[in-house]
């Protein structure tokens, strides 16, 4: 079984943007979520793009490393989630000399593409009946 990890950091979206397209490509196979992101409208799609397709370069190094047999088409994403950077922190004038705050957010973005587990044969048990 061939997993790889990729990440990106620090990315100005908010996590709330980018949670809504990130459910989109869950669970689904690597190549399906390249054409999903493809077609998406969305601005954080092509940085997350980029991503899948580090994820699948990771993978393919890792099977060249370990000489397993790898296949793209095989890859599916097993976990993807965002996680809130840091947030920064900047003020916009208003009236009568006060000020207003304004929060800059940023996300982590995590993927984790593997293969599937080969079904490992039962044995049956002596003596059952």
């Amino acid at each position: 079984m061939v997993e790889s990890i990729a990440k990106l950091r620090s990315i100005r979206v908010t996590p709330q943007k980018a949670r809504r397209v990130v459910n989109l490509i869950r669970g689904k196979q690597a190549e399906e979520a390249l054409a999903i992101l493809k077609f998406s409208h969305q601005d954080v799609t092509e940085p997350i793009a980029k991503l899948v397709n580090s994820a699948i370069a990771n993978a393919r190094v890792t099977a060249d490393k370990t000489g397993e047999y790898f296949d793209e088409r095989d890859l599916y994403i097993s976990k993807i989630f965002v996680d809130e950077g840091t947030t920064l922190k900047r003020l916009k004038t208003r009236a009568k000399g006060q000020a207003d705050r304004i929060f800059k957010r940023t996300s982590h973005i995590t993927v984790v593409l593997s293969t599937p587990e080969l079904p490992v044969p039962a044995v049956a048990k002596k003596g059952t009946k």
